[in-house]
């Protein structure tokens, strides 16, 4: 597999989260940012073969509102 999928959700405490679709992966930052950094470094940790992924996030967003 060479592609790896993250759902990135906002977080209750702020920033954002990311966990894989299919990998046992999470990571968390403050900014958009700080989650690409954290999310390539969560990968490189994972795989041996790291250098041969494609990365892709994959942001929900959930809106709430009365009518």
């Amino acid at each position: 597999m060479n592609e790896i999928i993250f759902i990135v959700k906002d977080s209750n405490e702020g920033g954002y989260q990311a966990s894989g679709l299919k990998d046992s992966i999470y990571t968390e930052g403050d900014t958009m940012e700080a989650l690409r950094a954290n999310v390539r470094e969560a990968v490189r940790c994972h795989f041996e073969d790291w250098k041969d992924k494609i990365i892709r996030l994959h942001v929900v967003r959930q809106e709430v509102f009365s009518a």
